[in-house]
């Protein structure tokens, strides 16, 4: 059971797939690829995204779906993901992967506001981000919905990545 998390199940969370092993599962996480991937990025992970990582590093969630208050391209009141990077390089989709979040930054112009790490079902064309804004480098960030098709248009999901973690809903709860 993980402190930060408490009564909520982590170990129900991931989704098992031959998929997500190959694209999303990264090594179990060590400090110093810990203390290797941040200082790469540039940011200090949330305390809940490290523990989460420590349970399984990265992968695809068994519920996928997290309500807004404003509407996006993907839902008029949610959206979803499609996995969650592993703090970790070896995997195309973790934070230091090819396809990680210094690359959407780079390569798809993704806005310098934080770290990219859930991708969403529309193929890179929306992302999950943890945004810095506010906070600084150093400090606990917001959770935001970036989608490119739309100007880059920015919208709050979550206070904190705890937060997002729990405010995950399954595919079932929406039409």
């Amino acid at each position: 059971m993980s402190y930060i998390y408490g009564d909520f199940d982590l170990a129900g969370f991931w989704q098992e797939s031959d998929y997500a092993s190959k694209e999303y599962v990264g090594e179990p996480l060590t400090d110093e690829l810990l203390t290797t991937v941040e200082r790469e990025l540039g940011y200090r992970l949330p305390r809940a995204y490290v523990e989460l990582m420590k349970v399984q590093n990265g992968g695809i969630p068994v519920k996928k779906n997290h309500r807004t208050q404003a509407a996006t391209s993907w839902a008029e009141d949610h959206i979803a993901i499609a996995g969650i990077y592993g703090i970790n390089k070896s995997k195309p989709s973790s934070l230091g992967g090819e396809s990680g979040s210094q690359f959407r930054i780079d390569l798809w112009e993704y806005p310098p506001i934080g770290v990219y790490f859930c991708d969403c079902p529309s193929a890179g064309h929306d992302m999950i981000c943890l945004d810095y804004r506010s906070c600084g480098p150093d400090g606990e960030p917001q959770v935001v919905h970036v989608d490119q098709e739309c100007d880059f248009k920015i919208t709050f999901v979550a206070e904190t990545f705890e937060q997002f973690i729990r405010g995950l809903e399954p595919d079932e709860n929406f039409d």
